[in-house]
């Protein structure tokens, strides 16, 4: 039964005390908005649900389990473990695990859903801070620090965010192993070069993941390199950035600034553009910064410096994005249908529709662009 109709029968479960009832609706509510993002625990008989918040807050199944795949060992904690998604698909890579938490009922729901399903976990009800002061030492150490201020705003600074990651990195070292590591899940608002230079106090290598999921980016990671490497790294070695849809992990883009940074533009010549294939690299990739890099690697040129859209005159298949094929410019007939899509363009799709008197749908694309610096109008067809 849906949430919402269980909510009107109330006089059905009249037997119930009004806490249990709030808690009925709370479970049914929970598995019914999570059941997608979180198919394991939905096929979990007598998993507990958090409130609403605090399920859509969580980590992805997907993204959960993206993160395990990336790190390994004998300890690791958690230190904002919340409902424990994260927690949970970590811990299959490690033989014990903590789970720290200071909300009392969310640890309540934790222990209960562990108890029986991981029994490898601790439950910690207890601050990060509070946790470390007598703690041991770890192979990973996890942090997905809130980004709100006391007042429920969003905050857009590292150092801003709850626990202060900046402030405690010096504790997190000191509760690493030798091949200790730690990582962080950061908000995709948040600015990446300025959480980096936040962190670079203690000359932490960290590598960089971009991760989507069809195409929207859902989170940022930071993983450090192993402690051991803190004190003598090479000069050499270059911060990685993996730009990733889990949608099609096979196309993940990796690369490092430096790259990016000596990569030549690559801007085309485009009297001839009528014919040609048009790409969007995925979300993942542009928030990573590969404008220039993605157009080398594929061998594509850049429409315009300021327009991360690409061209070629023959398909490339593998490309990790979306692909048109451009059958023409100008204005579609009066009353047409058409998807309109602007990048870099000064008009926004609603006022192109209103102007040109569309219809949304149909197959046809129409890509408002700069060409060059010109304002120019494509249209084109799904490839």
């Amino acid at each position: 039964m849906r949430a919402q109709d269980l909510a009107l029968q109330r006089d059905k479960y009249r037997h119930l005390t009004d806490a249990e009832w709030r808690w009925l609706l709370q479970q049914t509510e929970g598995r019914e908005r999570t059941m997608d993002k979180l198919p394991t625990f939905a096929a979990i008989e007598d998993w507990w649900y958090p409130v609403r918040l605090s399920c859509e807050q969580c980590s992805s199944e997907a993204t959960a389990r993206y993160k395990a795949s990336l790190v390994s060992g004998r300890q690791m904690a958690d230190l904002t473990a919340g409902y424990g998604v994260d927690t949970f698909f970590l811990s299959e890579h490690f033989e014990q695990s903590d789970y720290v938490e200071q909300n009392e009922e969310l640890c309540r729901i934790a222990a209960h859903n562990f108890s029986f399903q991981r029994s490898t976990i601790n439950i910690h009800s207890t601050t990060a801070e509070a946790f470390l002061v007598s703690a041991g030492q770890y192979d990973l150490i996890y942090m997905d620090p809130a980004r709100r201020d006391s007042h429920g705003g969003k905050v857009f600074r590292l150092e801003d965010c709850t626990p202060n990651v900046v402030e405690m990195l010096p504790t997190l070292l000191a509760h690493l192993t030798e091949e200790g590591q730690i990582m962080l899940k950061l908000s995709p608002m948040l600015d990446l070069t300025q959480a980096l230079k936040e962190l670079s106090v203690l000359q932490i290598q960290w590598s960089v993941y971009i991760v989507a999921v069809k195409n929207e980016v859902k989170e940022v990671l930071l993983l450090s390199r192993e402690k051991s490497t803190f004190s003598h790294q090479p000069s050499d070695v270059r911060q990685t950035i993996t730009a990733i849809d889990l949608m099609e992990p096979e196309k993940a883009f990796v690369f490092t600034r430096e790259e990016e940074q000596d990569c030549p533009w690559g801007i085309g010549d485009w009297s001839l553009i009528i014919g040609h294939f048009l790409y969007e690299p995925n979300a993942a990739i542009l928030k990573a910064g590969a404008y220039k890099l993605v157009a080398q690697r594929y061998g594509l040129r850049k429409l315009d410096v300021n327009t991360h859209l690409y061209a070629s005159d023959r398909l490339v298949a593998d490309f990790p994005g979306r692909a048109w094929q451009i059958s023409g410019g100008g204005v579609p007939e009066k009353g047409s249908q058409a998807n309109i899509l602007t990048r870099n363009y000064p008009l926004s799709p609603e006022q192109i529709k209103k102007k040109l008197h569309l219809r949304d749908g149909g197959t046809v694309f129409l890509i408002g662009c700069r060409i060059a610096g010109k304002p120019t109008l494509l249209q084109a067809e799904r490839v």
